[in-house]
Parts: C-alpha cells; structure tokens; sequence
C-alpha cells in the first residue's frame, strides 16, 4: 500500500507543478486552486509513504514520477519542445524509478 500512496502522490506532484506554472503567480483563482490542494495531498501522500519507505528511495521515487510527467505532459500539450533525446532522457528517469522499486 505505500507504494500505491507514493505513486499516487507523485501524479499529484505533477498536478500542482502544472497548476503551479498556470497559476500567473499564484494571481489566477482556479490554477492557484487547484495547485494548493494538490500540494497538500501530495505532501501528506509521500509524508505517509514514508513511514514504511526509506526517505531517499522515496523522494526519489516521488520526484521521478512528477517531473516525468510534467515534462511528459508539457510535451505532449506543446508547451515544450518534444526531441528522442528529450524523450529517451526521460525513458531514464523511468528506469530509474523502476530499479529503485526493484532493489527496495
């Protein structure tokens, strides 16, 4: 189940990144919204997952999974620029994520 949690609180991570860049400076109602409640999710997600799971592997995890998706989606919706090499650095993030699970 903790490992549920982190993944979860990891797609939160990438919600409130977005919403945070949406957010003009914290200035727009519902991106601010949206952002704020997403951290405080997020933050009580992996403050959980960390209960049962090492601090390191599970900030790495966390991290990983959020930047991996919002790079991913700011790809995807055009916001940044999409290269193999963008993509493959990103693959390694991934098997990061997924070698830290493996050896946990």
């Amino acid at each position: 189940m903790p490992w549920f949690i982190l993944v979860l609180s990891g797609v939160l991570e990438a919600v409130w990144a977005t919403a945070l860049g949406r957010s003009d400076g914290l200035t727009r109602p519902l991106p601010t919204t949206v952002f704020a409640l997403a951290l405080l999710a997020s933050m009580g997600g992996l403050a959980s997952a960390m209960r049962v799971l090492p601090t390191g592997t599970a900030y790495a995890v966390w991290v990983g999974i959020g930047a991996t998706l919002t790079v991913g989606y700011a790809m995807a919706t055009g916001a940044e620029p999409t290269s193999l090499v963008r993509i493959g650095l990103i693959l390694g993030i991934v098997a990061c994520v997924v070698g830290l699970k493996l050896v946990h």
